[in-house]
């Protein structure tokens, strides 16, 4: 727990980074920076995204997985790094690059 608390920290020590949602393989936050209906928002709907993706890539080649997904917007720059057991989120302002 305490190697994430520390990734968790150094990564929203980034320039930018407005928050972070930590998500466990059934979709349910476990860790957020976020106020609670934020985090359940974008748990909720990058849970989905994240699996139609995967899917689209395993469909293109079978032998290949996901490993990083990344959304640009006017407002935000969400980054999404899938894991096993977990997902996690970054939002951040995509001024800062």
């Amino acid at each position: 727990m305490a190697e994430i608390e520390e990734t968790v920290k150094r990564i929203c020590a980034h320039k930018g980074v407005q928050g972070i949602v930590i998500v466990n393989h059934e979709g349910i936050p476990i860790r957020t920076t976020l106020d609670n209906s934020v985090t359940v928002q974008y748990a909720g709907l990058f849970h989905q995204l994240t699996q139609k993706a995967r899917s689209v890539v395993r469909d293109i080649d079978p032998q290949n997985d996901l490993t990083f997904l990344r959304i640009r917007s006017k407002k935000h720059e969400i980054m999404v790094a899938p894991e096993k057991e977990y997902l996690l989120i970054v939002i951040q302002s995509p001024k800062v690059l």
